[in-house]
């Protein structure tokens, strides 16, 4: 499964220079799991009953490759720095959404010449808009394919950070060696003083307690409705400009 992660990342990186972006990334990180891994039916009771299982994508799904973009550090600076949101991170949600699109057309496309079935969810709405549940949820699939740990602000800290976003896709190639539990580089589970996350919440609807997701999307919406010439951006991204935004 090396060459397959090799293989991947290659993909990623060849898609990124070969289309004409403005937002810039750092590299981008690869995990993979066994299908089989107990942990994903496991979501059905942390995510929602309806989160799928790899063979509900794929019906003869053996593997899930997750990866993460991380964005430059510049982009951390510039939302942190912006009295509302700012436009460079809504422009980055947007082109970094269709970014992930043709990267996983790209790799099925490559791995559908070898024989290798290859299937995958949006990069993001694909919820239940009243519950605001992903039916596959990226940074849950990520975090069993050892990309990271959550954080205090219930988004997957990788160890490049957590500015980025993520994709993933099932295979129904075998794997040999799934990557092991990422290790927890929230500041506050780790029992230091941060909490930066909570801080910057313009809503206050994440809390050390708890996150409200309603207030939450409302917040978004209203980025959306600001922005939203750019495409869907219903975005903020406050939460993550702090100390585990960026990580070298």
């Amino acid at each position: 499964m090396i060459i397959v992660k090799e293989t991947i990342r290659t993909i990623i990186k060849d898609t990124i220079a070969q289309t004409n972006l403005t937002t810039a990334y750092r590299a981008p990180l690869v995990g993979v799991a066994s299908a089989f891994d107990p942990r994903f039916a496991e979501l059905k009771e942390i995510v929602d009953p309806t989160h799928l299982l790899p063979t509900d994508l794929l019906p003869d799904a053996r593997s899930v490759v997750a990866f993460f973009l991380p964005f430059s550090r510049a982009v951390a600076e510039i939302n942190r720095r912006h009295p509302y949101v700012a436009r460079e991170w809504a422009v980055a949600y947007v082109e970094t959404n269709q970014l992930i699109r043709d990267i996983c057309a790209n790799i099925t496309s490559h791995f559908g010449d070898q024989g290798v079935h290859v299937a995958y969810e949006q990069p993001t709405h694909n919820f239940d808009a009243e519950k605001l549940v992903s039916f596959w949820s990226h940074k849950h699939v990520a975090r069993i394919c050892g990309l990271g740990q959550f954080g205090l602000h219930h988004m997957l800290i990788t160890k490049s950070g957590c500015l980025g976003r993520l994709g993933s896709l099932a295979l129904n190639t075998p794997i040999d060696h799934p990557d092991p539990p990422a290790p927890q580089l929230c500041l506050v589970r780790q029992g230091k003083n941060c909490s930066h996350c909570v801080r910057s919440c313009p809503t206050g609807a994440l809390t050390a307690s708890g996150l409200d997701r309603q207030l939450c999307y409302k917040r978004l919406l209203e980025v959306n409705d600001h922005y939203g010439i750019i495409g869907l951006c219903d975005v903020c991204g406050k939460c993550t400009t702090g100390p585990c935004a960026v990580i070298d």
